[in-house]
């Protein structure tokens, strides 16, 4: 009977289906559910038995694979393969499925709520008020302010209608994306460095650079608007952190609005902890029930099929 390590502590959080579809094949999990998400020592160690993974955030490099004899499928439990290794996975024959669009409008839904939120210190006033204050925090309204969109892919679209309903402009820069989809979804297509200069607020929505070098690094970032604010709920290494912090701290740019990180958790010493005008959250922006539903019930059913020797309706490349 096959096995199935699930490391990710979300997976069938909102619903039971994705538990049934594995056990109804005979695949159930090798590993009880648990609200940790497992060290790589422990990763190694379970993955021997496996015959899929299903899997979160973990790093599944080639030394993860190999300690896996059995592995025939790997499955993201969500939708950037970012954190696999595609080309060790190719390389020994292991399809990677995910789950595309299961969380887009759960992202798309909070990154607009990040941007609100920031651009009117709606946590600040909270911080404040439970401290026992009153304050009146003065912040810009959205409507006739431009909105730059990084990644026009599901995500940056749904965005980009949450704007104009706002009354919003829009640039979006996506080099796989033609121009004309672009304006057909009522935005302006841009290069990075003049979106950049250009918009009042930029949100983030695309995968990071294999190189692991920040997409807005120190330079990009001074290139911003003064008093722009900053949106990413995608890829933490897509923001140079320590520049980002100097930034706002300099009051360059007008707010930070963060839901990844280069490093997760966030480290208790890290500098964005004391950024003034940042608003922080623990990389929760596909945290709804209807999103977690949708993804492991899609990354069950595919998980299934390869184990019974069909192809994947969703793998990744």
């Amino acid at each position: 009977m096959p096995t199935t390590l699930i490391t990710t502590p979300t997976f069938a959080r909102h619903s039971t289906r994705p538990w049934q579809i594995l056990e109804e094949a005979g695949a159930g999990p090798s590993r009880p559910y648990e609200d940790v998400a497992l060290p790589t020592a422990e990763l190694l160690e379970y993955a021997a038995e496996a015959d899929a993974l299903i899997v979160g955030m973990d790093p599944i490099t080639a030394e993860v694979m190999d300690a896996a004899p059995g592995l025939k499928v790997i499955a993201k439990h969500g939708v950037g393969v970012d954190t696999i290794d595609l080309a060790a996975a190719r390389a020994r024959g292991i399809p990677v499925v995910c789950a595309p669009g299961s969380n887009s409008r759960a992202v798309a839904e909070y990154a607009f709520g990040l941007l609100l939120s920031a651009t009117r210190s709606l946590a600040a006033s909270h911080t404040a008020m439970a401290a026992g204050g009153w304050p009146k925090l003065f912040g810009p309204e959205l409507h006739g302010k431009t909105l730059g969109i990084v990644g026009f892919g599901r995500i940056g679209r749904l965005l980009a209608g949450y704007a104009r309903a706002f009354g919003m402009e829009l640039l979006a820069h996506d080099p796989y994306v033609p121009d004309t989809d672009i304006r057909t979804h009522g935005a302006e297509p841009a290069t990075l460095d003049a979106l950049l200069t250009r918009a009042d607020a930029v949100s983030l929505h695309t995968p990071p650079d294999p190189s692991g070098a920040p997409l807005l690094d120190r330079a990009r970032l001074a290139a911003m608007k003064q008093g722009a604010v900053l949106v990413n709920a995608a890829r933490g290494g897509l923001v140079d952190e320590v520049a980002l912090a100097d930034l706002l701290g300099s009051g360059h740019l007008g707010a930070a609005a963060l839901d990844a990180f280069s490093t997760e958790p966030l480290p208790a010493d890290h500098p964005l902890r004391e950024a003034p005008r940042t608003l922080l959250t623990s990389h929760m922006a596909a945290c709804t029930p209807e999103a977690n539903q949708a993804m492991g019930a899609m990354v069950a059913e595919d998980v299934v099929r390869v184990l019974a020797g069909k192809e994947p309706h969703r793998q990744a490349r």
